[in-house]
């Protein structure tokens, strides 16, 4: 009766934790810095991130969280509770109820890694569903009626490809491409062409200031160049150089690729009936990778369908949580 319900997207590269009756509360990287001699957490989130590749030997920035799944249990664990507390959510009567969002294709033993880690964060009880099925719900599809919805969620970590119907998903895949390799094709790219090693963080911004995934949209990308600095591989010291948005769709067009093919696969395995569906309805496209400038016109051109981007795309699933919370009913 006093408890509160909280859903929580656990995403590769960002947690959003979504408190029933309050909307989104929380919206930070999914990175703990820990002290590699004592295992002391120094810091969560942002502040941990700003860390990231920038720290002394003794301490360790970690993202626990790897292609959508934890990686690392106890530092999942201290994440978690970490936020837990700051929600201030723990009195007598209120352990929480949790909601957690999970990639659809994982296996029961990393489903059960989840469900442990929020457990001991102090959950009172836990529930975990798909998340293209939750981000479907947090875009405002209705997903309850007897016609095919489309989602594609692109993570940090994983894309999940989805056909829902009837609110249960019909055919569904996963794959592991998604933000983090669109930065490690990045990074690649102006490692073999211009002999210059630049960090993952730079790669990011590289990514959401310039990256393009549509190279005939030429007029809008003149302009748009970015100073890039790194080390240089034949000296060896610090350069900087000017890349190009062209250069980006060049260097994420292989990884952009397989999310396509994941497309055609599900569409192949759905039935004609909800196929027709979807031609009139098109996908909806939700998650981080689905802001990449571009993205949905190059979806669209290879398969022919209409390609929308979801209003709220970053917060889609921890907004769809919170719809799931009130109607528990939905919860598979």
């Amino acid at each position: 009766m006093f408890s509160k319900a909280v859903g929580i997207d656990l995403g590769t590269a960002n947690i959003l934790i979504y408190v029933k009756g309050e909307g989104v509360v929380i919206e930070e990287p999914s990175v703990v810095s820990i002290d590699a001699q004592t295992k002391k957490c120094l810091a969560v989130g942002q502040e941990a991130k700003d860390m990231l590749g920038r720290t002394p030997g003794r301490v360790l920035a970690i993202r626990p969280l790897k292609d959508g799944v934890i990686a690392d249990f106890e530092v999942t664990e201290m994440m978690l509770q970490h936020f837990v507390r700051k929600l201030n959510l723990k009195g007598i009567f209120s352990r929480p109820t949790i909601l957690i969002c999970c990639p659809s294709n994982i296996t029961s033993v990393e489903r059960k890694a989840i469900s442990d880690a929020a457990y001991r964060a102090g959950a009172k009880r836990v529930y975990i569903e798909e998340e293209p099925k939750v981000a479907a719900v947090g875009a405002n599809l209705d997903i309850a009626k007897p016609t095919g919805s489309m989602v594609l969620d692109i993570g940090g970590g994983t894309t999940d490809v989805a056909i829902l119907s009837l609110g249960e998903i019909v055919t569904s895949t996963s794959l592991k491409v998604a933000g983090d390799k669109l930065d490690q094709d990045v990074i690649k790219f102006v490692k073999d062409k211009y002999k210059l090693l630049i960090g993952d963080r730079t790669a990011e911004e590289i990514k959401t200031h310039i990256g393009t995934a549509w190279k005939e949209d030429i007029e809008s990308l003149e302009q748009k160049t970015i100073a890039v600095s790194g080390r240089d591989l034949v000296t060896g010291l610090p350069n900087t150089i000017q890349l190009r948005a062209e250069e980006t769709a060049e260097a994420m067009a292989e990884s952009l690729q397989d999310i396509v093919r994941a497309c055609r696969t599900v569409l192949e395995q759905t039935p004609p009936e909800l196929s027709a569906d979807i031609v009139t309805r098109g996908i909806v496209l939700t998650g981080g990778g689905a802001l990449l400038h571009g993205l949905d016109k190059l979806i669209s051109h290879e398969l022919n369908i209409p390609v929308y981007v979801a209003e709220n795309a970053l917060s889609c699933v921890a907004e769809g949580t919170g719809i799931m919370l009130e109607n528990l009913d939905l919860v598979g």
